[in-house]
């Protein structure tokens, strides 16, 4: 596996913004170049999942068209309801 060199990058921020970025840094004992990367590397991870959920549910919606394929709300909270009092279930059985 090759690593990649870290590039810098530039970013305008308002001053309100980076006196408050620096305040956490101060606050956290790290760096305002630390707190910057965190934030960015939570909001990456954050809206990678987000759409990876977002795709999820679409290919659902298409294959709910395509079949009609489904449960109930009622269907889906009774067995929810027992798995959250510790009961084993399966899940219900999807139908048209």
């Amino acid at each position: 596996m090759t690593t990649t060199a870290a590039r810098p990058v530039a970013i305008k921020l308002d001053q309100s913004i980076k006196e408050r970025i620096k305040h956490l840094a101060d606050a956290r004992h790290r760096t305002t170049h630390w707190v910057l990367r965190e934030a960015i590397l939570q909001y990456v991870e954050r809206e990678e999942k987000r759409e990876i959920f977002r795709q999820d549910g679409i290919r659902a919606w298409n294959e709910y068209q395509a079949t009609g394929l489904h449960v109930t709300w009622e269907e889906a909270d009774a067995w929810l309801t027992k798995l959250e009092t510790g009961q084993e279930a399966e899940p219900p059985e999807c139908h048209v």
